[in-house]
């Protein structure tokens, strides 16, 4: 078995990095933004963010065609730094929070399934980090 592409994506927010991560973990704020575009959403979602601890995304198409939950299982949580998790299928993830002049860049370095070309996983996964962005820089 080869390893796989390791793809990355990152987005400059515009908020402090508590803000942020909060953002990004609560899943009331989660179902806000979680999907690559506005045929998508997300419905449910839960989170016990520790290591050990599970995650679940429901993705869903809005017409209700298709649905499919994005999970995984924490190794490693520092609070406003880092998470890391662990897929089902093994592939792992890596989302580093930096803050700067009150601001937070998020860097998102996840491995490639085998599925779908890399450019299309980077555009789905940026596009989700791009909602992400633009979800948070309005909340207050």
């Amino acid at each position: 078995m080869t390893n796989p592409t390791r793809i990355t994506v990152s987005a400059f927010v515009n908020k402090p990095i508590t803000h942020v991560w909060n953002c990004w973990t609560a899943p009331a704020h989660i179902m806000q933004w979680n999907a690559a575009n506005d045929d998508w959403h997300c419905p449910k979602a839960s989170n016990d963010l520790r290591a050990g601890g599970k995650f679940s995304s429901t993705m869903a198409a809005r017409d209700g065609s298709f649905s499919f939950d994005f999970e995984g299982v924490y190794g490693d949580v520092q609070t406003n730094k880092r998470i890391a998790y662990t897929m089902p299928d093994g592939r792992t993830c890596e989302i580093l929070f930096t803050e700067k002049d009150g601001a937070t860049q998020v860097v998102e370095s996840f491995d490639a399934e085998a599925t779908n070309p890399v450019e299309m996983q980077r555009a789905g996964w940026q596009a989700i980090l791009d909602r992400f962005k633009t979800y948070t820089e309005t909340q207050a």
